[in-house]
């Protein structure tokens, strides 16, 4: 069994819209534990049943456009992985975040060019994943690959620059 915090079973007996606004306000934390507690949250609640999340989905969006809004590297890396791992959890949950992306994209397009600029130096931040730019890449590529037919549309207008990643 793994190991959490306390109960062994997190979302028994409360609603998932509690445990979604308590969670996502903590998604701007960078102290620890707090951090751990707002990520390991979220997660719970993915991995509890992604088909619940969808009901929730516009309260979320709420909170990962405040998140990414702080355009503080860490808050916006680690907003960007939650929302790989929500896209990863259910097809369905890709495709009912599409009306979303207006919301949520715009943020996208200013950040998108936060890459490292090392010259000839190696960037180690690929091994963990810490370059906002490449994530927020991924995390496009995710959007338009979960998101369904319309996915790649609503990118394309937020995002003039983006180009797709599907095989025509």
């Amino acid at each position: 069994m793994a190991s959490r915090c306390c109960n062994p079973h997190p979302l028994r007996g409360m609603g998932v819209g509690g445990h979604a606004g308590s969670v996502s306000v903590c998604g701007q934390e960078r102290q620890y534990p707090y951090d751990f507690f707002a990520r390991r949250g979220i997660l719970d609640l993915v991995e509890a049943g992604p088909r619940r999340v969808v009901a929730v989905l516009p309260q979320l969006v709420f909170f990962i456009k405040e998140a990414l809004g702080t355009r503080e590297p860490a808050v916006v890396g680690t907003t960007l992985k939650v929302l790989q791992t929500m896209l990863k959890a259910d097809d369905r949950l890709g495709q009912a975040l599409v009306p979303y992306y207006r919301q949520i994209l715009p943020t996208f397009n200013l950040l998108k060019g936060w890459n490292k600029s090392t010259g000839d130096a190696m960037d180690y931040s690929q091994k963990t994943r810490g370059n906002v730019g490449d994530l927020i890449n991924e995390t496009l590529e995710m959007m338009e690959m979960y998101g369904g037919p319309d996915a790649y549309i609503n990118i394309k207008y937020m995002i003039p620059t983006y180009e797709s990643c599907m095989v025509v």
